[in-house]
């Protein structure tokens, strides 16, 4: 394949999946991380994408939104680290607030049987995954259901995050650096993040390296709201120590 069909084939990836990853795109097309990275500066030069952390996304996109399918599917192996990393910073007894996530869900997911906590989601899959768990007191906040996120956003969610003081929350962003914080595609997810974030006496953002650098339409935070970031070793070192000085104690996985 010539170096223009490829970058043609890169482009509809990231259009397609509002993200593509060089390690992928490698192992995909059969070359080096070099050479994806060239392409990935050929596509950015001509204004098709914008180059961030470990890849690219389409440009102009600030509000591109990954169904759930999608994001479930994109550095599984990575969440997978970074939950079980996770279960040490869930308290021995208490009130924890799980936001929606793919990474978030994937902690549900591997909680022990002898665990034994009030878990309170406004996440429909995590929820899900929750419900049968003996050691689980479940509340599931309400509200209008996102589709793309399964999530439960405006004026009932945000109320009952008013109404309740967790010991963590364990959240999720689309993106997150230092210079613009913690951000999500929509308005009305934003607004019930904050509002778990506020809820907290301490907050763990739980996110993959490949959202280091992005940036997205809602901001919902700063990292001087968070306490520990737990991410993957995608991160370089350097990048920890940047981020850690601005906020956040900086966990990889």
């Amino acid at each position: 394949m010539y170096a223009p069909e490829r970058q043609q084939e890169i482009l509809r990836l990231a259009r397609d999946g509002g993200r593509v990853d060089v390690v992928s795109l490698a192992e995909e097309f059969r070359v080096t991380a070099e050479t994806i990275r060239r392409d990935l500066k050929a596509l950015d030069r001509a204004g098709l994408v914008r180059r961030v952390h470990g890849g690219a996304i389409p440009a102009g996109r600030l509000d591109l939104e990954p169904d759930l399918a999608a994001r479930e599917s994109t550095a599984a192996d990575e969440k997978d680290r970074i939950a079980r990393a996770a279960l040490a910073e869930l308290p021995a007894e208490g009130t924890v607030i799980l936001d929606a996530g793919s990474t978030v869900a994937r902690l549900a997911a591997v909680l022990p049987p002898r665990t034994a906590l009030t878990v309170v989601t406004h996440s429909l899959p995590t929820a899900a995954r929750l419900a049968d768990h003996p050691g689980i007191q479940l509340h599931l906040i309400g509200g209008r259901v996102r589709h793309r996120t399964r999530a439960a956003v405006d004026a009932w969610a945000l109320r009952a995050y008013g109404e309740i003081r967790a010991d963590v929350a364990l959240v999720a962003a689309n993106g997150f650096s230092a210079a613009h914080g913690l951000t999500t595609p929509d308005l009305a997810e934003a607004a019930v993040k904050r509002a778990a974030v506020a809820a907290a006496r301490r907050v763990v953002l739980l996110a993959d390296s490949s959202k280091y650098g992005q940036e997205h339409f809602a901001r919902f935070g700063g990292l001087d709201d968070v306490d520990l970031l737990i991410t993957d070793s995608g991160l370089s070192p350097e990048d920890a120590a940047a981020l850690g000085r601005g906020g956040p104690e900086v966990v990889r996985a």
